[in-house]
């Protein structure tokens, strides 16, 4: 016999299974994946009109409201989500719950994923830790000024 072959019997390569493969990384759930998003624009590292086509609901003003005061810039650090939890309350909607660390500092991020008709989730609402975000001076539930 000439020369061995390190493989199973009928085995034409020499690879062996699990070795030097390419492993692609984990897909992120959509909580996973905004949490990150959300994190980008309240960061500063995105502009706001990046999520627009993301958000439904109040959830687009609420990051014009709450991104010009970058929550989430760090000097030196830059922010990561250290986990994100899901919930799915009903078919179709995910209240998520993101801890956001920058060196020592960790704070809380909260909101809520709803799937439309064209099955994209979007993001409906935001919270803070303890900032909620404030109403519009003068505004009404409907969103018309009084």
């Amino acid at each position: 016999m000439s020369g061995t072959t390190t493989g199973p019997a009928g085995r034409g390569d020499q690879r062996r299974p699990g070795g030097t493969g390419i492993r692609r990384p984990r897909r992120l759930a959509p909580h996973e994946l905004f949490a990150q998003k959300l994190l980008a624009v309240l960061s500063g590292e995105r502009p706001v009109h990046w999520m627009l086509g993301l958000t439904v609901g109040d959830a687009y003003e609420q990051l014009v409201r709450l991104a010009p005061r970058t929550p989430f810039r760090t000097r030196g650090v830059r922010p990561v989500v250290r986990s994100c939890r899901a919930n799915p309350p009903a078919h179709g909607i995910v209240e998520a719950a993101a801890c956001i660390a920058a060196g020592e500092q960790v704070r809380a991020m909260a909101f809520r994923l709803e799937r439309g008709a064209d099955l994209r989730w979007r993001c409906a609402a935001v919270e803070l830790g303890d900032e909620r975000v404030p109403a519009q001076r003068g505004a009404t539930r409907e969103g018309v000024r009084a």
